[in-house]
């Protein structure tokens, strides 16, 4: 027995087609089946025929159990199962920011032999989800451990010439993102923070010349530029003074969103950075833009090049003995005014006329008293320190206090007597101890009070999350390319996978880490049937329904694809 189909052509030219259930009868006399037409269901265009072989069919079904009709039949097979509610809601947001439509604006014209967008979404949502290098997600994660529409045909090579792309095109497609960003989104971005941090590669070399190279050494990059060379050795940030890094430096909104990044060759000190940052924004439509950083930007040229054109700043001095800040701000009598139960604020003049110069001096009251615990430990185990050389003599006495006084925490609070003995320098404490919880303030905005100053530079912390988002999460590094253009792309693509994150965090109000986790208990099952293969999903979780909620996606459609 079936449902069998009959056409009829009528004389417009249209075709009707009818559903019957059929059965083949043997007919002893002709010696040959005849079809016995049983029931006439009506027509295949017709939603009441169709809604009743529906009742029929499950009416049917709850007289065979799932597992026998299964085991009758050998061909019902699950072939595997991936993790698909992380990719999925990555490429919902990579939609809805309109990433897709601006990688195809800025395509144009050109032909490519393979989907450039695919190869760029692929990459970024692998060091979202398993972050990796480019071999391992081309040969592992593609291949084996995720699946991911429109990546099939991908090949390695592909994804290297998506990257030489990405960097060729980087500032516009960045400034079109953005813009997208903006008005989706409804970003604040008066305020734009911006700071930098080293990124160390493990070789022993430097980089040599400049990074366009010859026929000898590979193909120039896509886009034709001539590169500086980028791995130098210069003050690195995370302690790794032996080896070559770059300097790469990231502007963020007060939310946290990354608006552009920057990569400098790795002796670049912070402050010549302020001059390009300025120039690469301009024409950028930020609004009421107020340039924030921290102590490492600070010099009288970058003062000066931030307050061109009417711009505004909000920079954290360096105390510096002797300086203006030590003399006559922090030194300057006054009361404090309450912001909050961590922050205290008090103005201060120094000048007069249009040249004068607005600081605050901030006192945390609750770091001052961790600053004290800390000292008084560092001076306990000091102090111990010393009564042990004092029993000593000869040549291990003097390595000893040489090693006390390059310490980072012991050196500061170290002077030697005319005799060359070491003692505990009771100035630098008592120096310490005026500073202890305060940092200064300096601002050329005069619209913002003393308490906005404040808060405006403590939320420079924005960056540091998105340094930590970067580095631990994302896994910036470590970096497995050394032509300058490929460095310039795994950049750029770790920034866009930050971006994604950062969408994600922002509506739901946790870690991506953790809305990652209630995404993946969404399956992917590939099914062997047959009638063919099926890929189906599975039934979202509460905490998943919850997380898709939160970011306003609809969740994934049971059936994706039945071939």
């Amino acid at each position: 027995m079936y449902l069998r189909e009959s056409r009829q052509k009528r004389v417009d030219g249209s075709v009707l087609t009818h559903l019957q259930l059929a059965e083949n009868v043997w007919d002893p006399q002709k010696q040959r089946a005849q079809v016995k037409i049983l029931y006439n269901c009506g027509r295949a265009d017709d939603p009441e025929s169709t809604e009743r072989l529906k009742r029929l069919a499950r009416s049917i079904l709850r007289r065979c159990a799932p597992e026998e009709i299964v085991a009758q039949d050998p061909s019902w097979q699950l072939v595997n199962a991936w993790p698909y509610g992380d990719l999925y809601v990555l490429e919902q947001l990579w939609r809805r920011l309109g990433i897709d439509e601006v990688i195809h604006e800025v395509c144009g014209a050109r032909k490519f032999d393979f989907d450039v967008e695919r190869a760029l979404f692929a990459m970024v949502a692998n060091r979202a989800c398993a972050p990796s290098s480019k071999l391992y997600c081309y040969e592992q994660w593609l291949r084996e451990e995720v699946r991911l529409d429109g990546t099939a045909q991908l090949e390695l090579q592909h994804l290297y010439r998506a990257m030489d792309f990405l960097e060729a095109h980087k500032e516009a497609i960045e400034k079109a993102i953005y813009f997208r960003m903006a008005d989706l989104l409804n970003l604040d971005v008066e305020i734009i923070f911006y700071d930098t941090t080293s990124l160390h590669f493990e070789v022993d070399e430097e980089d040599r010349g400049f990074g366009q190279r010859d026929e000898v050494h590979g193909s120039v990059d896509a886009g034709g530029k001539t590169y500086r060379a980028l791995r130098k050795r210069g003050h690195s940030k995370n302690g790794r003074f032996d080896a070559p890094q770059i300097v790469v430096g990231l502007a963020v909104t007060r939310d946290g969103f990354p608006v552009r990044h920057w990569i400098f060759p790795g002796n670049t000190v912070d402050v010549t950075t302020i001059a390009q940052v300025k120039k690469d924004l301009q024409g950028w439509q930020l609004t009421r833009c107020v340039f924030v950083g921290d102590a490492g930007m600070v010099s009288k040229e970058n003062l000066h090049t931030l307050g061109l054109g009417g711009g505004k700043y909000i920079l954290c001095m360096p105390i510096l003995r002797g300086s203006e800040v030590a003399k006559a701000v922090v030194s300057r009598p006054g009361r404090y005014r309450k912001v909050a139960e961590n922050l205290q604020v008090k103005e201060v003049m120094v000048g007069e006329g249009e040249r004068r110069r607005r600081y605050v001096v901030c006192y945390n009251p609750q770091e001052a008293e961790r600053q004290r615990r800390h000292r008084e430990q560092v001076l306990q185990e000091l102090d111990g320190e010393l009564q042990t050389l004092r029993t000593q003599r000869g040549a291990s006495h003097s390595k000893r206090v040489c090693e006390l006084r390059a310490s980072g925490r012991y050196g500061r609070y170290l002077r030697l007597t005319h005799g060359d003995a070491p003692r505990i320098d009771r100035a630098q404490l008592d120096a310490a101890e005026r500073l202890d919880g305060k940092f200064v303030v300096h601002s050329n905005d005069d619209t913002l009070n003393a308490a906005d100053l404040a808060l405006g530079y403590k939320q420079l912390a924005r960056v540091e999350l998105a340094w930590r988002s970067l580095k631990s999460g994302l896994k910036l590094r470590p970096v497995f390319h050394w032509a300058p253009h490929r460095i310039h792309a795994h950049v750029a693509l770790t920034v866009l996978s930050l971006l994604l994150e950062r969408v994600a965090e922002q509506a739901c109000g946790d870690t991506w880490r953790n809305i990652k986790d209630d995404l993946r208990r969404i399956k992917l099952a590939q099914l062997l049937s047959p009638n063919g293969i099926v890929w189906q999903v599975t039934e979202p979780t509460p905490d998943a329904l919850k997380r898709l909620k939160s970011l306003q996606i609809h969740k994934p459609p049971p059936i994706l694809q039945l071939a």
